[in-house]
């Protein structure tokens, strides 16, 4: 290794301790993502690790959630961000998972890079550059290593597929379920992987058994770690909110659209901010296959772009109304969501990233120029992405929370939290969730079917007034919310709102049945005594984003 390539690598590892050090520096004051984040998975880990039950059976629930909430829904105990958050307070928790994930999301690019790509010494600064750029992508944060490991996992079955013994590339396969999740990337990497094991044989390379048993070997490590999942798709015979997830609408147009949409812009679970520097550049560098019959010469360059755009094709289609008469036939196709092939496509648009620099750093000297502006430049688009910046506009993680807001609140009721069940009209229920409350509503992946139907009395009026409103709940219902027709689909109404709500109709008979007894409301209720609610108290804090109005149900 040379001097400037330590001189690189120690760059990069303080660029990456540059860009999470908001959450050490700031604290509870520190920005990040609210979708599925601040609103779902952070709340998750406080509930599950405080409720007794982080190694309770397959057939535990926790009662602080929908009155029983399955245990396995919260995933494995297994996962190395559970035991963060079980460990440190949640912000410092999130912010070690988030320079895990990069340092190691980094690391894994550079030594795939170096053995497999670009190894030339030359290219030091394109794979130093391209793997930096990898590692400060905005990842789904509890997705950890789904996505941002494969290419370490990648280098290590490439490493045993040549043939090479090293204990460390097992150790690889070892620990990386550990730190990232089946169903969130590696499933449809290790499917792909086993393609390219197939392949291989059909092409007369040979069985090859070591590489396949390295395949095999990872994904049973992944199936005991997530025992959980696996028992709930074989074994468990209780219908879920799952059973009515439906997909499978959009007309042929809108695919098309949505293909290209995907192709450009992704995904939000796996931003990759390709858009405006990597794309261009890759296409250039194509022009330039094209206009030198390069062909040959770069066939990995060629598969990858091919691959990009099949893997937004098959995301796009996954959602065609075409699959209707499959998914009746196939639960399991609503189920799991299979679209989720265009995981892979991280990895796949930064190695291609890096492949299109050396493809035009090889047309001369002002090429290098470019191929220097073009690293910088997407270095400097990532840093505006970084969540101090990109959602300062957003409730901090104290505001968001708020703890002392909702302290006050529960000394005011005066009553064991255990004793009564509380839902949250304008905010997240996650927000009550984090704070010790038992909730009606949530946001889960799975929970019991029949809890569903049975909130939906709850709700039913005012699904009634809003078409949008009742599909998302009817043929998803993730979100088991107090939706408001004139509310919408918004669940961030701030202290600074002058909204009301003015024709609520709830059926809070069912509600209290249920063991209801408060609504927190981000909003005044104007029809509050038509709904059988009477206003207790408005609750201000400055560390809050929000105002609360604590309305109580009188049957």
């Amino acid at each position: 290794m040379t001097t400037i390539e330590k001189q690189l690598l120690f760059f990069s590892f303080l660029a990456i301790a540059l860009f999470v050090s908001p959450y050490f520096l700031l604290g509870e004051d520190a920005h990040m993502r609210v979708h599925d984040n601040l609103d779902s998975n952070i709340a998750w880990y406080k509930v599950v690790t405080k409720s007794g039950e982080l190694f309770g059976s397959v057939h535990a629930v926790i009662p602080q959630i929908i009155n029983g909430l399955p245990r396995n829904a919260f995933g494995t105990e297994f996962s190395g961000i559970v035991w963060l958050h079980a460990l440190f307070p949640s912000i410092y928790a999130y912010g070690l998972s988030q320079a895990i994930t990069r340092v190691f999301a980094f690391i894994g690019m550079y030594l795939l890079l170096r053995k497999y790509v670009v190894p030339d010494e030359k290219w030091v600064w394109i794979r130093i550059g391209a793997s930096l750029a990898f590692a400060l992508t905005p990842f789904w944060p509890s997705g950890m290593l789904s996505t941002l490991g494969m290419p370490l996992a990648l280098w290590a079955l490439l490493n045993i597929r040549a043939g090479e013994r090293s204990w460390v590339n097992y150790l690889v396969l070892t620990l990386l379920p550990f730190y990232s999740s089946l169903v969130l990337g590696f499933f449809f990497f290790l499917s792909a992987m086993g393609i390219w094991w197939l392949v291989d044989v059909i092409r007369g390379k040979g069985w090859n058994w070591r590489f396949f048993f390295a395949i095999v070997y990872m994904t049973a490590i992944y199936l005991a770690v997530d025992y959980r999942l696996v028992h709930s798709l074989l074994f468990s015979d209780e219908p879920t909110s799952r059973d009515e997830y439906f997909h499978a609408r959009l007309p042929l147009w809108r695919v098309i659209r949505l293909i290209f949409k995907n192709y450009i812009l992704g995904h939000t679970h796996v931003m990759t901010v390709h858009g405006l520097i990597i794309l261009p550049v890759t296409l250039v560098a194509l022009y330039i296959v094209w206009k030198k019959k390069l062909w040959k010469r770069e066939k990995l360059f060629v598969f990858l772009h091919v691959l990009n755009f099949a893997l937004s094709t098959w995301y796009a289609f996954w959602f065609y109304k075409g699959w209707v008469p499959l998914t009746e036939r196939f639960d399991l196709l609503d189920k799991f969501n299979f679209a989720r092939y265009h995981f892979l496509r991280p990895m796949v648009i930064y190695v291609l990233f890096a492949i299109s620099l050396k493809i035009l750093w090889q047309q001369g000297h002002s090429w290098k120029k470019a191929c220097f502006a073009a690293l910088a430049a997407q270095l400097v688009v990532l840093t505006a992405f970084n969540e101090e910046i990109a959602h300062r506009n957003k409730p901090s993680f104290r505001e968001f929370y708020a703890e002392k807001q909702f302290k006050e609140i529960k000394e005011h009721i005066g009553l064991p939290v255990h004793k009564y069940r509380v839902a949250s009209i304008g905010i997240h229920p996650a927000i009550a969730q984090y704070n010790g409350f038992y909730t009606l509503d949530t946001y889960n992946n799975f929970y019991p079917l029949s809890y569903k139907h049975q909130f939906r009395q709850i709700i039913a009026n005012e699904l009634a007034k809003n078409k949008k409103l009742r599909e998302y709940f009817d043929e998803w219902g993730g979100r088991c919310y107090i939706f408001v027709d004139e509310l919408g689909k918004h669940y961030m109404f701030k202290k600074n709102s002058k909204r009301t709500i003015k024709h609520l109709e709830l059926n809070t008979d069912v509600f209290y049945q249920m063991g209801g007894r408060y609504i927190f409301s981000a909003l005044p209720i104007e029809n509050a005594k038509q709904n059988q609610l009477t206003l207790e108290k408005v609750f201000h804090s400055k560390e809050s984003a929000w105002t609360i109005y604590l309305y109580k149900v009188i049957p």
